[in-house]
Formats: structure tokens, sequence, C-alpha cells
């Protein structure tokens, strides 16, 4: 069987494998949200906090929107023109043309060119933040943030680059089987590192002071079975008034971080509410789940993008021989905008279902679905939510269930409990 022959029948496996991994370890089933339990948990918010969180939202989408148009008009302007080759050749000819100049520096311009590109649409974003008060940043701050990012972007991208580009070089008919391999390897080791390496470089962390809170959170923690490093605080507030908390890391890594603007906003029943969530992640091992389907996910989009890229015409319009030439990255990254505009949907879905579950999750551990509810009426007006946004906003992107969705599980869980 040819090299060809292989890659289709390993996309398969990983297809079907990507298939089971989905339908076995993500929750489909949803606690109860009447849409009746929805509406009159709308109709409790003040009007002037549903007001203003929409029109914040409002004002935010142009912006977001306009973020993802000239995002893929720049991948396929670069990708399926030779305009993209030219740049990466560009960026290494100081270099003599060298294969490795080539594959770094001009992988890392045509990603910073996209970056630059849409720029004024992070700052336009930054700017309504701010004008709405959620944002406590100055352009100071927001410039040094920026300026990490690209830094942490700059390494972890000229690693991918080497590694891929060399082993395309050792391996030039079976490279789509190492990359794949090592394209999965590289998502379950960002798991682990993340957390300890990425994560500090943007936010100060310390351990949560000794109290009544910090004894209730870890006691709540060992009684749900849940093995948990450490309960951090992270400094949040020096960049926004929003509040939040989530769990990271797996196995020795693994801890729960809350914001400071949480534990200043909310009572400390609202905390314990809001980390019984997270410790329902924890508990029914998302990040573990997450981490698999995404090394799943990614060895099949390294062998899908070996399939799709030695068509003959997609080779054409970009000027290349080979999808494996660095002189490609551009093509690469088009494919890849591509694939993951068209996934978004999906896994806005798998997110929701996996959130809804932590929050059953808290609700069963705090038995206090009047707290929960209170709690998500806080969430929304600190962080100025849309409580209920248009369903096909909601349907393409969100993340987790809608604020009047969450409450509406709490009347819910309350009335079958007798609460």
């Amino acid at each position: 069987m040819t090299p060809r022959g292989w890659a289709v029948l390993t996309l398969a496996g990983l297809a079907v494998a990507l298939v089971v991994a989905v339908a076995l370890l993500v929750p489909w089933g949803r606690p109860p949200a009447p849409r009746a339990d929805q509406l009159a948990a709308l109709r409790v918010l003040p009007v002037d906090q549903v007001a203003r969180g929409r029109a914040l939202h409002g004002a935010l989408r142009p912006a977001g929107w306009s973020a993802i148009v000239v995002g893929l008009a720049v991948a396929l302007l670069l990708g399926l023109t030779p305009l993209g080759g030219r740049l990466v050749e560009a960026a290494g000819r100081p270099f003599g043309g060298h294969w490795v100049a080539q594959a770094v520096l001009g992988g890392l311009v045509v990603l910073l060119l996209a970056d630059l590109l849409t720029l004024p649409f992070s700052a336009w974003r930054h700017t309504v933040l701010v004008r709405y008060g959620l944002n406590t940043q100055g352009w100071g701050g927001w410039a040094v943030d920026l300026l990490k990012s690209y830094a942490v972007s700059a390494v972890l991208g000229a690693l991918v680059l080497l590694g891929f580009y060399a082993v395309v070089r050792l391996a030039p008919r079976w490279w789509w089987a190492f990359g794949a391999a090592g394209a999965a390897v590289l998502v379950m080791v960002l798991s682990f590192v993340l957390p300890v390496l990425v994560e500090p470089v943007f936010n100060r962390f310390t351990p949560m002071e000794p109290g009544p809170l910090r004894t209730e959170l870890t006691s709540m923690a060992a009684r749900d079975g849940v093995p948990v490093r450490d309960v951090l605080v992270a400094d949040a507030s020096r960049r926004t008034r929003a509040v939040n908390a989530y769990v990271s890391g797996l196995g020795p890594t693994r801890r729960v971080v809350v914001y400071d603007t949480l534990l200043r906003e909310a009572e400390p029943a609202e905390v314990t509410s809001v980390v019984a969530h997270e410790l329902g992640h924890a508990k029914d091992r998302d990040v573990w789940t997450g981490t698999l389907i995404g090394a799943l996910g990614a060895a099949a989009a390294v062998v899908a993008l070996y399939l799709v890229g030695s068509w003959s015409p997609l080779l054409r319009l970009a000027g290349v021989d080979s999808i494996a030439q660095p002189r490609a990255f551009p093509l690469l990254i088009a494919l890849v905008t591509v694939a993951g505009l068209l996934s978004t949907p999906v896994q806005a879905l798998v997110s929701r279902r996996v959130e809804a579950r932590a929050d059953a999750h808290a609700l069963a551990l705090t038995d206090d679905p009047a707290t929960f509810e209170a709690m998500q009426r806080r969430l929304a007006g600190v962080n100025l939510a849309d409580p209920d946004p248009p369903r096909w906003e909601y349907l393409w992107s969100a993340s987790h269930p809608s604020t009047v969705e969450r409450m509406a599980a709490a009347r819910a869980y309350a009335r079958e409990s007798g609460r």
C-alpha cells in the first residue's frame, strides 16, 4: 500500500476514534432547563442590567466579526495565491534561503502578519470594554500583555515549525504519520505545561489565604473525592472587573484558580458554588477528555492536511509543488483557518454540554440551588453578560449555557429536590 493509502486508512481510524470518544465522553444529556423557567428568570433580572449587557455585546459584535472576516481573507489571500510563498522565501533570503530560515522565520512572519492585520479589531474590543467599565487595564498594560502573547506564541511556534519541517526532511514520504503522532503528543504535553509555565506569564498566582473559605473549599474537594494540588488566587483585577474561576492542569499540575475579583464581589457561599462547578470539571475529568479529543483531532488534522494538500489545483493556486515545502506553510494556515471556522459550532456545542454537567455537579454537591441562582445573577451583572443571547450567536460560539438556562436549571433542581 502506498503512503497515501495508509494515510487514508489512518485518517479513517482517527475519525472513528474521535467520534467514539466524543460520543462516549461528552455528556449529551443535559439537566432540565425549561424555557418557561428561562423566561421567568429573565424577568427577575434588573432591566437596566439586561439592557447594558446587551448593549455591550452589540458594541463588541462588529469588532469580533470583522476580525473573523479579515483573518479569513488574509489566510486565503496568502494561502491560495503565490503571495504567501513569496513572503516565506523573502524571510529566508537573508540566510541564503536555508530551509530552517524559511520554515521558522517565514512561518512566524506569516503568522505575525495575520495577527497585525487583525490587531485594530483587538484594540477596538479593548476600547469598548474600557468604555463599559469591564476592562481596567490601560493601553500600556494592554500592549505589554500583547507583547507577552506574541513572545510565547513565537517560542512555541518556532519549536513546532522547526520540528515539523525537520520531520518532513527526514521522512518525506511518511512525515504525516510522525507529524500526527507529534501533534497528539504536543497537545498532551501542553495540558501539563501551560498551567505551570505559561499562565504565570500573564497573571500572578498566590495560594488562597487560610480562613473559613479556604477550609470550606478544601473540605468540599475532599468530600467530593477530587484531589486538588492547591486553590490559587489570580490577580485578575489588574486588567478586568470580570469574575471567574477555572480548573486547569492534569495530575500533579491540577489546581483550582479563583479570580481575586470573585472574592471581592461575591459572598463566600457563592464562591463555594463556583468552585463546586470547577470541581465538577475535575471530578468528571473534563481536562482529560478535552486533551484526548484535542489530541485525536490534532492528529487527524495533520493527516487530513497531507491528503487535502496533495490536491493539484490547490498546489497550483499556492504556486508550490508540495504541501510539505516551507513555502506552502501559508496554504496550511488557510486550510486550518477554514477548518477551524467550520468546527466552531461543534466545539461550542461540546463545551456547553460539558459546562451544563459541571453546573449539575455543583447543584448536587452544594444542594443549594438558591445560592447557585444568585451566583448566576451576580456573574451576569458584574461580567455584563447578555443573559439570553440571540439564538444564532448562541449556537455559533457560546461555550457555556446562557445565564437564563443556568438559572432555569437551578429552579428545576429545586423543584425536583424539594428545595
